[in-house]
């Protein structure tokens, strides 16, 4: 297993237990909603950011969460990467993204369909944050920003109650890996 796969596995593993100590569910904060409309037109704050372009609240690349294996790989955007010795959930990347052949963009679940997906290198959320934008500028972005017991940022996705961003941040600040889940997924811890 690379570092990179390590990374993205931590990643979502330690988001997936922050969140539940958090007490994130979705059916708890169902009612905390915003136009999800208004989230695809918010300004860039750190970027230029287009409809096409950004990374959630819903999906990315014409991939949406909660999507089924067999309806995200009927868009063509998506392609299979392995099993990962689970028997819930698959790897797989985006066409348009690839990763190397040790890493995956995105888990799909086969009771909960796309389950997490990881940011490519220039994706930016609706709200402006990439890769390499730092901890003050999602605090910023996302007011409401909590740290996971790993220590990692994470907040619930504008726009849609049964979604959340997470990030993780280098010894600088900075975000070098963002993932985009279901509050639901089963696909890590």
């Amino acid at each position: 297993m690379t570092t990179h796969t390590m990374t993205r596995a931590a990643l979502a593993a330690t988001l997936a237990g922050g969140l539940a100590l958090a007490g994130f569910a979705p059916a708890a904060h169902a009612a905390q909603t915003r136009d999800a409309a208004a989230a695809q037109a918010a300004p860039a704050r750190h970027g230029s950011t287009t409809a096409r372009a950004a990374f959630g609240p819903y999906g990315y690349g014409g991939v949406k969460l909660g999507m089924s294996a067999k309806t995200a790989k009927a868009t063509g955007k998506v392609v299979y990467k392995r099993g990962l010795g689970s028997v819930t959930c698959s790897g797989w990347d985006l066409k348009a993204h690839r990763n190397d052949r040790n890493s995956v963009g995105l888990y799909i679940s086969k009771k909960r369909g796309v389950a997490v997906m990881f940011a490519p290198k220039h994706a930016r959320t609706p709200q402006g944050i990439g890769l390499g934008s730092t901890h003050k500028q999602i605090k910023r972005a996302y007011p409401k920003v909590k740290t996971a017991a790993s220590g990692f940022p994470y907040v619930k996705a504008p726009g849609n109650p049964k979604a959340y961003y997470s990030f993780l941040l280098d010894d600088k600040g900075r975000v070098y890996e963002m993932a985009l889940g279901l509050l639901s997924q089963d696909c890590v811890n």
